[in-house]
């Protein structure tokens, strides 16, 4: 979702041109939210044996597809509903700024679950078919979470159903495509991604508040203030760190995951971003700072859980 205001002080967005058009129609900072769980149950899934790298591939496209698909349902229903103008702010308004048609957005997020589609029935026989019903449920939340006649987004569930749906049963399933198992380690090492995946909604919901309150939407930072909405992310990111090192000292995973420590400064410039500002514009840095922080713990996360693997 992109925000819906302008001011007086707020910079005329520049239209976008040729290939950035539909780069940009995919909100590429949100793919990280794809990626990263699909790496990292691959990576758990290491200590079970080899890895099936056309599943891993196959996974990792279809969860791609689903997230710029959302996207994009997301930026056809914001236009339906009149909450995007051509002077919004940030990567969306590809039909209002951009021009391109609402039924050409449309069609494209369709044609891009069309493909996960097939990509799922490939999943499927090389794994089991009861992934099929996990996998439409995965596809329902993101369609509805924009769509239909109550659209999550305009309540305060959407950190949670982002997370646990982009978050903790992408991992998993990408765990189990490989292992035909789910077990204790990969729910638990799974649970500080489902937070951080949560958080880069969060970050765009208290960048949209304003907008989001004049258009009656409820989402979680409305409810707790823009202050309060920053306490809760802050105080996310500090139980994701806790959480890997209470999985260290427990034995759950190895030393090697500590390395996610490396991420804490953009953590920090995350947060210290969103302090004191009021404009969506001056937000953007501390947006794009939520979601580099899902890149760089993941990653890290995925290596040490590597050099655990080969060090073990």
């Amino acid at each position: 979702m992109q925000p819906h205001i302008q001011t007086s002080s707020s910079p005329v967005v520049e239209p976008n041109r040729g290939f950035r058009v539909w780069w940009q129609l995919t909100r590429p900072h949100t793919l990280t939210a794809a990626f990263v769980p699909v790496l990292l149950g691959t990576a758990l899934a290491l200590k079970d044996g080899s890895i099936h790298y056309g599943l891993f591939a196959a996974m990792l496209i279809a969860s791609l597809l689903i997230q710029a698909a959302t996207n994009m349902f997301n930026e056809y229903y914001d236009f339906k509903r009149g909450l995007d103008n051509e002077h919004s702010v940030g990567i969306g308004g590809a039909i209002v700024r951009d021009g391109i048609k609402p039924k050409t957005v449309l069609r494209l997020a369709f044609s891009f679950y069309g493909i996960a589609l097939l990509l799922g029935v490939y999943i499927c026989q090389n794994s089991s078919w009861y992934l099929a019903i996990v996998g439409l449920a995965c596809m329902a939340a993101g369609y509805f979470y924009t769509g239909g006649p109550l659209p999550i987004a305009y309540t305060p569930f959407g950190e949670l159903v982002a997370g646990f749906f982009m978050g903790l049963l992408i991992i998993l399933i990408s765990f189990f495509i490989q292992t035909g198992t789910v077990d204790k380690t990969s729910i638990l090492v799974s649970i500080p991604i489902m937070i951080l995946v949560g958080e880069i909604l969060l970050a765009n919901n208290i960048r949209d508040l304003d907008g989001d309150k004049e258009n009656g939407r409820k989402t979680l930072a409305i409810l707790l203030g823009r202050k309060g909405a920053i306490n809760l992310l802050a105080g996310l990111f500090v139980l994701s760190y806790l959480w890997v090192f209470v999985l260290i000292i427990n034995g759950t995973a190895s030393a090697w995951i500590g390395l996610v420590i490396l991420s804490v400064p953009t953590a920090v410039k995350a947060t210290k971003g969103f302090i004191g500002k009021t404009m969506p514009i001056q937000m953007m840095p501390a947006m794009k700072a939520t979601a580099q922080t899902n890149t760089f713990f993941g990653f890290l996360l995925t290596v040490g859980l590597f050099i655990g693997h080969f060090f073990s």
